[in-house]
């Protein structure tokens, strides 16, 4: 996707973190918006400031883990603006916790986020960019939780592996149709977003308070390496940038840190070498 002018984005997850800057991006690129996120008050501000930027912009608050939110979502996009051309789905959370003991309702929710919302708005919006007939592009955020493999957050790689893999057969499906729709999967590592504050954003569908695994020290330690790790990221003003010249070149894989290629590396020659996860080699790498 070379121009951005006047192209309509919908994007999911605009409130915080990724979200917000690539719709800041596109507003001043001149992009008209649809954002999109369960955080009504920080939308609010995302909302004010592609405006302030000249974008014509639509705001709507939703919960993207569910498929009825998602199409309305789209319904009142198509009804402000009749097309959309760029789909970015970056709404997604992050829930550290070793297999065992994260409870089956965190699995849910993860899953529901980071893969199917991904699923919700791809169903839609393929069609009507099929039916546009005109140069359209997908973005899936996944992360580099969806090349490589880490000690502690089971769920977050399953949401993430899916993600990729999602992206690169769905690709597939539409160079077979020759279809005129880019595909891409953005696969960051670590970056000062708000991701660390995933349970202020918890819907209720997925809560329980009462659980003695939310007062465990297992959970409290995962929460606390989230905030280190996502605090002590590579900064964040440079991924909109990074988006738009993947979007301009065509990237399919859009990665950010560049010193965890040795990981990815790893992985891949323990598959094709019959090797398997060693705890021994991750320690040293990481």
């Amino acid at each position: 996707m070379k121009d951005f002018k006047d192209k309509v984005m919908f994007i999911t997850g605009a409130a915080h973190g990724f979200g917000q800057v690539i719709a800041e991006e596109g507003a001043r690129r001149g992009m008209k918006l649809a954002i999109v996120d369960i955080d009504e008050p920080a939308l609010k501000e995302t909302y004010k400031n592609v405006t302030d930027a000249g974008a014509d912009a639509i705001m709507i608050a939703a919960d993207v883990t569910k498929e009825d939110a998602v199409n309305d979502a789209v319904d009142q996009t198509m009804a402000k603006f009749n097309q959309i051309d760029l789909l970015i789905n970056n709404a997604g959370i992050a829930l550290p916790g070793r297999m065992w003991e994260l409870p089956t309702r965190d699995w849910e929710w993860i899953m529901h986020i980071n893969v199917m919302s991904q699923v919700y708005a791809m169903k839609r919006i393929i069609p009507i960019m099929l039916k546009q007939k005109t140069h359209a592009a997908i973005l899936n955020v996944a992360s580099i939780a969806g090349l490589v493999d880490t000690p502690g957050m089971p769920s977050y790689h399953a949401s993430k592996f899916a993600a990729v893999g999602m992206t690169e057969a769905t690709a597939y499906d539409l160079q077979r149709i020759n279809a005129d729709i880019e595909m891409h999967v953005m696969c960051p590592g670590f970056v000062q977003t708000d991701l660390y504050h995933t349970e202020n954003h918890r819907p209720a569908q997925y809560s329980d308070p009462s659980d003695p695994y939310y007062s465990s020290e297992a959970y409290l330690k995962g929460q606390q390496f989230a905030k280190y790790v996502i605090t002590n990221g590579k900064p964040i003003d440079t991924i909109a940038d990074t988006v738009f010249k993947a979007l301009e070149n065509n990237d399919f894989y859009i990665l950010t840190h560049p010193e965890y290629n040795p990981l990815i590396s790893d992985r891949v020659n323990r598959i094709v070498n019959n090797g398997a996860p060693d705890v021994h080699v991750m320690d040293g790498i990481m």
